[in-house]
């Protein structure tokens, strides 16, 4: 059972293991601080100064970042209060779990835990001459939400807290490559887009994507929630393995024990 790492796999090793499985990690992705602190701080400034009119959480991630940046400033407690003061729109079910740990809720939040479903849902709500925060995923720009929200007449107002930062020595990441095409794993688990687009860009060097993507084929792929499949169906290769309704680790390994019949 192969899987990329992340902060959050941990865990999931650990479920794994418990329930008879032998995890095997390959380090991927890893997540930091953005190293460009200015941009992140003012934007807390506006949101503790009441100029934002909404706010967009993408990941829980995110969450946990901008409130260690305000507790090193001393304002934890004033994030807490600008967080309950606005409305709150919690992409999937990570940041509005963070929110539950702040003793607060998501005002609003999407059926499907993707950039579509966040648009259909917004797309409800009078979003014309708003300033909305958008805690994005990762540093990455969403330009399709962006234009949705200038569409509305919002005026999107993004913040990066954190960086997704290529971790791992390409020469691990090809010791992957080769139990995959060797048929040497029963699955392979991904819980983030990062890690999908860091493997293929790894086999990309080597001449092996191809390959990769024929082994990813081959063998049962599970994906922890619609964004990571979405990410794997790009490549040509849609997860047979993916919880359903709950996008979390633990829904994660029953479908894995029940695709796969089992870890004993």
């Amino acid at each position: 059972m192969a899987l990329p790492e992340s902060r959050e796999l941990d865990l999931l090793a650990r479920m794994l293991a418990d329930r008879g499985a032998e995890p095997v990690r390959c380090p991927l992705v890893s997540i930091r601080d953005n190293p460009d602190r200015e941009p992140v701080l003012d934007w807390l400034d506006r949101l503790l100064g009441g100029e934002l009119d909404h706010l967009v959480l993408f990941t829980g991630e995110g969450l946990r970042r901008l409130l260690a940046v305000a507790t090193e400033r001393g304002r934890q407690r004033e994030l807490v209060a600008a967080l309950a003061r606005i409305p709150v729109t919690a992409r999937g079910p990570k940041p509005a779990r963070e929110l539950r740990r702040l003793g607060l809720q998501p005002d609003h939040a999407p059926q499907e835990a993707t950039t579509g479903g966040l648009i259909h849902s917004l797309s409800a709500l009078g979003l014309n001459g708003r300033r909305v925060g958008v805690q994005l995923y990762g540093a990455e720009p969403n330009e399709p939400f962006m234009a949705f929200l200038r569409e509305a007449g919002a005026e999107p107002d993004p913040v990066a807290p954190y960086i997704y930062a290529s971790e791992a020595e390409n020469r691990r990441v090809a010791e992957l490559l080769d139990e995959l095409e060797g048929g040497q794993l029963d699955s392979i688990a991904f819980t983030s887009r990062q890690q999908v687009r860091r493997l293929f860009q790894v086999a990309g060097r080597v001449g092996r994507e191809e390959g990769l993507a024929a082994a990813l084929l081959e063998t049962p792929v599970a994906a922890v929630g619609p964004v990571v499949a979405e990410a794997l169906s790009q490549r040509g290769v849609p997860p047979a393995i993916t919880p359903q309704g709950s996008y979390f680790m633990k829904p994660l390994v029953r479908a894995l024990e029940s695709e796969l019949g089992g870890f004993g």
